[in-house]
């Protein structure tokens, strides 16, 4: 077996596919210390820069000092606390739904209401470029699952049109796309789920604190509250906490507490979690002032990034992808970055399709603009060596 695992290793070191970890000694934030270096941290989702917040961190010990850290079991067999219910009122009242439920994770959120929903007899339709989560919620449903090009409507509805023996349809996205940091067209997407019967899951994952002029997410950056029936959000991106949620009707979320598998047989969020996400939202609220400055610092480096001849494709969020192509390229500009002060990940398959690896940056509210120049710099720099594929000349 040993030997069998030596061969794989050897092969994804062979591919430029084997990961690393990088160990750092500061709480996390725009700047983190590696190996006694101040770096610029150009790789967190704590968009706002709320994961050190000093109003989460008092509210989590707080709640630890009342409830101590563990939850013990499930909610189902141990029960609630008041800080779950309280959470999920606020994240219902928030997203402007009926009700909510609380997940231990964006991907057990997904994995788990996708099967719940959709089954044998139905038909899933999914983005091509949907987070893995989804993909692996949609493979566990058992449905027939059909992916649609990338924000291409005239394909979803052309499938929707072919698929009037399944039993159910369900239309699953992403609001802002992880890896290219696009958003999806709710607009078109809400039409076609309402004159074809089908029903709409929208993954906010990296909308939920960003998008919007209250930070609500995709549905209302594009006026379209109340017309997503299932919305699924994180707590650990924007909002610097940890967890997810589902919002929805209230038969819906009464329906997943009954049969979602993710929901049912895993230990619930600590109290102190919760306790901890309930104070981001107070702040999302009180501090409007973070997603000025995320949207400034975002368009200072697009910007940027521009005049250095660096494409950022489809990008019009925080999330600021920019190409190398091979694996191996965006391997050797992550590093090159690093040494120069940017800790900015490679994004390789399976990640992203073959043939598209990538340094994706992302930016938070709390970088200064010389933390966002240096960026630029750096990737300038890069890019000038040929490492992207606007820049090429290797």
């Amino acid at each position: 077996m040993t030997n069998m695992f030596e061969r794989e290793l050897d092969r994804l070191q062979e591919q430029h596919l084997m990961r690393t970890q990088v160990r750092i000694g500061t709480a996390m934030g725009p700047r983190i210390t590696v190996d006694g270096r101040q770096i610029v941290h150009l790789c967190s989702n704590d968009y706002l820069g709320l994961a050190g917040h000093p109003a989460l961190q008092q509210a989590a010990c707080e709640a630890m000092n009342h409830y101590g850290f563990g939850s013990g079991a499930s909610r189902l067999v141990s029960g609630n606390t008041e800080l779950h219910e309280d959470l999920e009122r606020r994240i219902a009242a928030f997203k402007g739904s009926e009700s909510a439920i609380l997940f231990n994770s964006g991907y057990a959120a997904n994995t788990g209401v996708i099967p719940a929903i959709a089954g044998e007899g139905d038909i899933v339709l999914s983005d091509r470029l949907n987070h893995a989560s989804i993909i692996d919620g949609c493979r566990l449903s058992r449905a027939r699952t059909v992916v649609f090009r990338h924000r291409d409507m005239d394909h979803l509805e052309s499938l929707l049109r072919s698929s009037t023996s399944s039993r159910r349809k369900l239309i699953v996205t992403d609001g802002i796309f992880s890896m290219d940091g696009d958003i999806a067209p709710l607009p078109d997407l809400v039409t076609l789920a309402e004159r074809h019967d089908a029903i709409l899951m929208v993954d906010d994952a990296h909308a939920t604190g960003i998008l919007g002029k209250q930070g609500k997410g995709t549905a209302e950056h594009f006026g379209l509250e109340g017309r997503v029936p299932i919305q699924m959000g994180t707590l650990g991106k924007a909002l610097g906490s940890f967890g997810a949620y589902i919002a929805g009707e209230r038969n819906l979320i009464r329906y997943l507490v009954n049969t979602c598998r993710s929901y049912m047989f895993s230990t619930s969020l600590p109290p102190a979690v919760c306790a901890a996400s309930i104070a981001a939202f107070d702040i999302l609220g009180s501090e409007p002032w973070r997603r000025e400055k995320l949207w400034n610092n975002r368009n200072r480096l697009a910007q940027g990034l521009a005049a250095r001849g660096i494409s950022i494709a489809s990008s019009d969020t925080p999330i600021v992808p920019i190409l190398a192509g091979s694996s191996e390229l965006a391997v050797q500009a992550s590093q090159k970055a690093f040494g120069q002060g940017i800790f900015a990940s490679a994004i390789r398959p399976p990640t992203v399709p073959e043939g598209s690896a990538r340094i994706r940056a992302t930016v938070m509210a709390t970088h200064t603009e010389e933390d966002i120049d240096q960026a630029v710099r750096v990737f300038g720099s890069l890019n000038d060596e040929g490492y992207f594929s606007h820049g090429r000349h290797r």
